[in-house]
């Protein structure tokens, strides 16, 4: 049995979620151990998996039964570039169709196996599927991520992060124009009371800001720069449709299917462009850049040679 105490950064967030980032079990798992009365909050058999934790209450989670932890294969990621590495950490710039560690149900390649398979010694610390890796991007956004190779560099990365002081700015492609032309959304995200694989804005959820600003008005889009002051799962995509500007390629969360397949979009057009940070090691503040990928430059040239 693990007895954890909730820390603050998992204030408010529903219970399966929570066992499942403090044990480094999976969401299926938990929900079978929910199933089971296998998971205890504050000294009662949890029942539902959408109940939410309070910063300071006892979790206790029934681990005495063997886990099948997620398989990791150790296969390469086409595409995938390695832009610095030291002793402390690398930089990798991902392609789409790539998720950040191995997880139950995805088949594709991912970060954490393209490393371990081109013999990138990481960070032990966190889950078994997820060592090193401090951020993630969703499988279908592209762009630049940072990975813990040192016990020290993880802890000061996650801190970082947790601590907002890691500079993240995206590019965003997105359908119609925004008014303002430059803003904040501030607005809670958690699950989608009606999909289990989709986020949105919702009263009770975790705190999100996005910072956004245009970068050029085409006739049918605008091309918008973006900064993170949280992390949210989802979050740009999620902030962006909310005030009814989905990114171009994303149905998930409102965009058009037609538009996008006239401009040849297969995923969300969105890519992590800069990252900054206070290197773990040398103490001094650190920047990468990384261009989009051709698809989602096919799709900009496309619609300015229409504007």
């Amino acid at each position: 049995m693990a007895l954890l105490l909730v820390p603050d950064g998992l204030d408010g967030e529903r219970v399966d979620v929570a066992a499942a980032r403090m044990t480094g079990l999976t969401r299926s798992r938990i929900a079978d151990l929910i199933d089971s009365a296998g998971v205890q909050l504050a000294g009662s058999t949890v029942r539902r998996a959408s109940m939410r934790v309070s910063a300071g209450e006892l979790l206790e989670v029934d681990t005495s039964e063997p886990v099948r932890q997620p398989r990791i294969t150790p296969v390469l990621a086409d595409g995938l570039q390695i832009l610095h590495e030291d002793s402390d950490l690398l930089v990798v710039d991902k392609p789409a169709g790539v998720a950040a560690h191995p997880s139950l149900g995805w088949e594709g390649p991912d970060v954490v196996s393209h490393l371990a398979a081109a013999g990138v010694q990481v960070s032990t610390s966190g889950a078994a599927e997820r060592q090193g890796i401090v951020q993630r991007l969703d499988v279908g956004t592209s762009g630049l991520m940072v990975v813990a190779k040192s016990e020290h560099a993880y802890s000061m990365l996650k801190q970082a992060f947790r601590d907002r002081t890691v500079d993240k700015t995206y590019l965003a492609l997105v359908q119609g124009h925004p008014d303002p032309f430059a803003g904040t959304i501030d607005a809670p995200i958690g699950r989608h009371p009606g999909n289990d694989w989709k986020f949105a804005v919702v009263a009770g959820g975790r705190n999100a800001v996005t910072h956004y600003e245009a970068v050029e008005v085409l006739r049918a889009a605008t091309l918008l720069r973006v900064n993170l002051e949280t992390g949210r799962t989802h979050q740009i995509r999620v902030h962006l449709s909310a005030i009814g500007h989905p990114c171009l390629g994303d149905p998930l969360y409102g965009a058009d299917r037609s538009l996008a397949a006239r401009l040849g979009l297969e995923r969300q057009w969105l890519h992590a462009t800069e990252l900054g940070f206070v290197h773990p090691g040398s103490s001094e503040y650190v920047r990468f850049t990384s261009q989009p990928s051709p698809d989602l430059e096919a799709a900009l040239q496309t619609l300015r040679a229409e504007s």
